[in-house]
Order: structure tokens, then C-alpha cells, then sequence
């Protein structure tokens, strides 16, 4: 299981979630919540102490990897995300495959990939680039820190915000799962996959630091770069 660490960026700093959360955690969710009609966001004290206590069981059985998401102009917790579905692709080979369990001392291990998913930001906090600088802080830490082989992300299929957020990371969408499990609000949901690569991650990072750079970036060098 990989030790949680603390990813500082420009914008906002990824704290590993933790139970003293709990009432920032609470304040950040009940701001409006038109836009969390995907999104499972504690809505309540007693509901935020809840969320974190399933996050830490996660992580405490090797699942997952939860931080709360803090701005870093005034120290306040404005959401919060997570690696998931880590996977171990180290030691002998075993068939049928046995996901999520890692080879030689669990303590030390770290995952060849991952998810990160779970990611909610209160309306505040919503478009000012938090965002993005989060996932180039958990792409980098994952590819670079880890070593991984592949971040997989995933969206409701009518959750056109999130998937365009997706997509704007230079993510590739690998199709849609249709009716694929059941949705935050009962509907039987389908599910887009999107995936990136290690040999993929250079110039993802280089779109995402170019997107979250403090000097405007012309749309036409941007352009360039995605083109790349």
C-alpha cells in the first residue's frame, strides 16, 4: 500500500483525508448542491464524519487513497477526491488474476495502476482551476512517484460536466458501458471509461502545466500543444 503524502500545488493542496476533516468536509458540502446530482457528497455533520470513516476503512484495507482537497488562499477544504482500484501487477504470474493485492511487503508496495475517482469540489471552488491542478498533482504523483502504467478515470454517461472535464485532461475515452450499475439517484446508469498511459503521460502533463501556469497561455499555443 503506498504511504499517503501531502501534493502542494499553486492553487490548492491534497491532504490525506483524515477524521479531523470532518467539519470542513461537512461546510464544503452543503454549499448549493445543484451541481452533485452524479456526485455522492456527504451533506451533514453526521454525514461527514460517516463518509470519512468508509474512506479510511477503504484505505485501511488497501482500496484506496482519500484526500480532502484544501485552497490554498485561505487554508479552507473546498471538496475532496481519491486513488482507487489500486492494482499490482508485480511477482509471479497467477491465473486467474488476483486484483488489488500486492507482491512482497504491502507496506512498501505501490500500485502499476490506478484510479482516481470520487472527486467532488463545492460550487466555489468550481472553475477556478482547482480542478485541474489536482489531477496534474495525483497524474504526476501516480506516473512519476509510482511509476504506474495507467490512470483510469470514469463518468456517469449523462454526466456531460465531468466528462468534458475528462476529456479536457487529454484522457481517451475507451467506449461506454451501457447500463453498467445503478446511479447516485436509482437510475440504472451506463458508465464512460477514459484511460491514460504512461508513454501518453509527457504530453498530458505538458497540456495540464501549460492549463494551470500562473501567465495567461495564448488559446493558439495551447492549440499547438494539444496538436502535438
Amino acid at each position: 500500500m503506498p504511504v499517503s503524502v501531502v501534493l502542494t500545488g499553486r492553487l490548492a493542496r491534497l491532504e490525506p483525508l483524515a477524521p479531523h476533516h470532518a467539519e470542513a468536509i461537512a461546510e464544503a458540502g452543503a454549499e448549493d448542491r445543484t451541481s452533485y446530482a452524479y456526485t455522492p457528497v456527504p451533506h451533514g455533520p453526521e454525514a461527514a464524519r460517516e463518509y470519512i470513516d468508509r474512506a479510511l476503512a477503504d484505505q485501511a484495507a488497501g482500496r484506496s487513497l482519500p484526500y480532502a482537497i484544501v485552497g490554498q488562499t485561505d487554508g479552507r477544504v473546498v471538496g475532496s477526491t481519491r486513488f482507487l482500484d489500486l492494482d499490482y501487477w508485480q511477482g509471479p504470474l497467477v491465473w486467474p488474476a488476483v486484483p488489488g493485492v500486492p507482491f512482497g511487503d504491502p507496506a512498501t508496495a505501490v500500485p502499476d495502476a490506478a484510479e482516481i475517482g470520487n472527486t467532488w469540489l463545492s460550487p466555489r471552488a468550481q472553475g477556478t482551476g482547482i480542478n485541474t491542478e489536482v489531477k496534474l498533482l495525483m497524474l504526476r504523483h501516480a506516473f512519476e512517484t509510482w511509476g504506474v502504467r495507467r490512470i483510469s478515470l470514469r463518468a456517469d454517461a449523462r454526466n456531460t460536466r465531468s466528462r468534458v472535464a475528462i476529456e479536457r485532461l487529454g484522457a481517451t475515452c475507451e467506449g461506454v458501458r451501457r447500463a453498467h450499475s445503478r446511479g447516485l439517484d436509482g437510475v440504472v446508469r451506463s458508465t464512460a471509461f477514459y484511460s491514460i498511459l504512461d508513454e501518453e503521460w509527457p504530453a498530458v502533463r505538458a497540456i495540464l502545466e501549460l492549463r494551470t501556469a500562473p501567465s495567461p497561455v495564448s488559446p493558439a499555443a495551447l492549440g499547438r500543444m494539444i496538436m502535438a
